[in-house]
């Protein structure tokens, strides 16, 4: 079994909005196979560069395009083919973009041989040990702590017990800052878990100051308080930090978890499968277990990403919550013909083949702005 095609579809649903939301657009890799097989996959990165990286040509031994150094490959060696555009494209790679459109290759990689092998990607990657996890509603803050507090009560009316409040408009002064924490508290009422995402806007000391003040709402943790590179700041503030702090979501493979892992600089380590691949997120999961942190997904993209965290999450051992985006746009429900949210507050782990969802065509063609690597033949048959 060979590669024959590598396709790249950028898919934007309407106009973009001026917020942190990356469900707004996508970019969907399709690995083909000469016996007609297909996996798929996505990356949570800015989808017209993937697309480049993934397009680009032949330069030298180090500096080459994607499809490039897959096309001919048996899909079923995982491990070696990753290694592979890792070398390939050593001298413009090995961390962000390059990283995250390997990744989108690597997802659907692990499609293609889970459907190939006829079992779910979680017992290739060694066996589930969750059946269903608990999930939060992942969403924005409202404009104040009223707002905030409004958009609390929904989700915790519509089963969850647990939701994260994240982003703008946090940041902008203490006041504004403590009023969202607070409201956010009473939407949920005592019970409920709540999560903090700043949004990576502070300074060390500031971020102190911020986790002792949110302690008294009682807040699982503070997650991306300094920006994303500062490991430094993210081992000191974990020391002094009367809450847990979080952070990792912006992370891409394992060359750029691996300095926050090694300080031991936070206590929940959050992996995106979208931009780390289930063979750079096995290393990452074996490196966070040993070292007595936790592990949890970050996912704002596709039912893709979606199933994808899911059966990663689900082989960690210690899984305690699962990151359900409530966005209500249509690429987060409609781009696969399966659902897959949370249903009275639990995520439940796919168990069909590869990745176990599968793309709603008709969604594709509708909302499709560019695409690459299929031959003319194919492209004319499909439109």
């Amino acid at each position: 079994m060979k590669i024959t095609q590598v396709i790249c579809q950028v898919l934007r649903v309407g106009d973009t909005v001026a917020k942190t939301a990356s469900c707004q657009d996508a970019v969907i890799v399709r690995v083909r196979t000469d016996d007609g097989l297909e996996g798929v996959g996505e990356a949570d990165s800015m989808p017209e560069v993937v697309k480049a990286v993934i397009d680009s040509p032949f330069s030298n031994n180090v500096a080459c395009g994607l499809r490039k150094l897959l096309i001919g490959e048996n899909p079923l060696e995982t491990e070696r083919l990753w290694w592979k555009m890792h070398q390939g494209s050593v001298y413009y790679g090995r961390t962000s973009v390059v990283i995250t459109a390997m990744a989108a290759i690597d997802m659907a990689l692990w499609d293609l041989k889970g459907k190939y092998l006829q079992q779910p990607i979680h017992r290739l990657l060694g066996g589930k040990h969750h059946a269903r996890i608990k999930a939060y509603a992942s969403i924005l803050f409202g404009r104040d702590g009223a707002q905030t507090a409004e958009i609390g009560r929904r989700w915790i009316d519509a089963g969850y017990r647990a939701v994260k409040f994240g982003w703008e408009p946090m940041g902008r002064d203490e006041r504004l800052d403590i009023d969202l924490v607070r409201g956010a508290r009473r939407g949920l009422g005592p019970d409920a878990d709540l999560l903090i995402d700043a949004g990576c806007v502070w300074d060390a000391r500031t971020a102190l100051q911020r986790a002792h003040a949110f302690a008294e709402s009682r807040i699982g943790w503070l997650e991306e308080p300094l920006r994303q590179a500062d490991v430094d700041g993210y081992a000191w503030l974990r020391d002094r930090s009367p809450v847990p702090i979080a952070a990792g979501e912006g992370e891409c493979g394992r060359e750029s978890f691996r300095p926050l892992i090694d300080r031991k600089a936070l206590d929940i380590y959050q992996v995106d499968i979208s931009r780390c691949g289930f063979t750079d997120a096995a290393y990452i999961r074996a490196r966070v277990e040993e070292s007595a942190a936790r592990l949890v997904n970050h996912c704002y993209t596709s039912p893709l990403t979606v199933a994808a965290s899911l059966h990663w999450l689900s082989t960690c051992r210690d899984a305690f919550i699962f990151e359900d985006c409530v966005e209500d746009v249509p690429l987060r429900h409609e781009l696969t013909h399966e659902k897959i949210q949370a249903v009275d507050g639990w995520m439940t782990v796919p168990d069909g083949p590869g990745l176990g969802v599968t793309i709603d065509e008709g969604f594709v063609k509708k909302y499709l702005v560019a695409e690459s690597g299929r031959d003319a033949a194919s492209a004319r048959a499909a439109g």
